[in-house]
């Protein structure tokens, strides 16, 4: 499966709105290690103010990879969190989240059993 070269995104993005942020070695090495859908989500809250609109906009067109589902899940095992907290701390519905058990079941026994 073909995936966006964030890195390249974000480059043309910050050369058009803020070409001074591309010269900090911070933004650099971030901009460089953009694997994970919670890489790209940290460095746009980094590097982007972000209003109460912009936030909800984004929310609805927010998408995980595999490996974040299962790290968010692994979390929420680990540290004997609810669903409902969860999905308040991530801005992520319970249905959602519930979703990732049943889609990654396999894999979420897994995480379970180590403990």
């Amino acid at each position: 499966m073909m995936r966006p070269n964030y890195t390249k995104i974000y480059r043309d993005m910050l050369k058009e709105r803020n070409p001074e942020k591309l010269e900090d070695p911070k933004v650099q090495r971030l901009i460089k290690n953009l694997k994970t859908t919670e890489d790209i989500l940290k460095f746009n809250d980094l590097v982007f103010e972000s209003s109460k609109e912009s936030l909800r906009n984004n929310q609805k067109l927010k998408t995980y990879d595999k490996k974040t589902m299962l790290k968010l899940l692994q979390y929420q095992e680990k540290h004997g969190l609810s669903t409902n907290y969860m999905s308040k701390k991530y801005k992520i519905s319970r249905t959602t989240i519930a979703k990732w058990k049943k889609t990654f079941e396999e894999e979420y026994q897994k995480i379970t059993s180590k403990k």
